[in-house]
């Protein structure tokens, strides 16, 4: 299931998620400023303009799940994308001095070997969508209604959920990600952050 303290806790008026390390932990995979930036500014300005298009409307008592499931097309449907695919981006993460496996636990492993082949190749499809999205957006790993791993492209602020699919990893593509440390160079930030996945996490997201 989704993290329960990410989404089932968070109704209106939301608030910035706190991060679980400190905004240096990713370095050089990600660095203190573009942590600041990415998370402090872009992250907060979609949840202040959130708490602003909820105000008044029966969106206001859902949980933000519940929001990006559904809100139509629009300011709403984006704006709760965003503050939805952040949250569970910097989750994801665990800080690069924490020795932690960069392969999945084995029954995740499992559920990976048998959607994909591999686990390289499982990385290599995930690069491929990330890295040929065109435009902004995010490349996810999702459970599908059978239980089965796949791999989307979702551009801007889309989400699975919005197909009643289960997010599990989401790679964000929109230059603010990376730009800073990689400029233009969204393969080598693409490759760099198989260094910090935390697997417990994702892996705890499944059904």
């Amino acid at each position: 299931m989704l993290t329960q303290l990410i989404i089932t806790s968070m109704t209106a008026p939301f608030a910035l998620p706190a991060l679980p390390y400190e905004s240096n932990a990713l370095e050089p995979v990600i660095s203190k400023e573009t942590i600041e930036y990415h998370n402090g500014k872009h992250l907060q300005a979609y949840v202040n303009t959130l708490n602003t298009l909820v105000k008044g409307m029966v969106y206001e008592k859902l949980n933000l799940e519940e929001i990006v499931s559904k809100a139509p097309a629009g300011p709403l449907a984006n704006n709760a994308g965003q503050v939805l695919n952040h949250t569970l981006y910097f989750e994801q993460f665990h800080p690069v001095e924490v020795e932690k496996s960069k392969v999945p636990e084995a029954q995740f492993d499992e559920a990976i070997r048998k959607a994909f082949g591999s686990f390289d190749v499982f990385k290599e499809k995930m690069a491929a969508a990330s890295t040929g999205l065109f435009g902004s957006g995010w490349a996810w790993l999702e459970q599908n209604r059978k239980g089965n791993l796949v791999i989307v492209q979702c551009p801007n602020a889309g989400n699975p959920v919005t197909e009643g699919l289960v997010p599990l990893l989401g790679f964000d593509v929109w230059e603010h990600a990376y730009y800073i440390d990689y400029r233009n160079r969204r393969p080598d930030h693409i490759a760099a952050l198989w260094q910090i996945v935390d697997w417990d996490v994702v892996s705890s997201r499944m059904k």
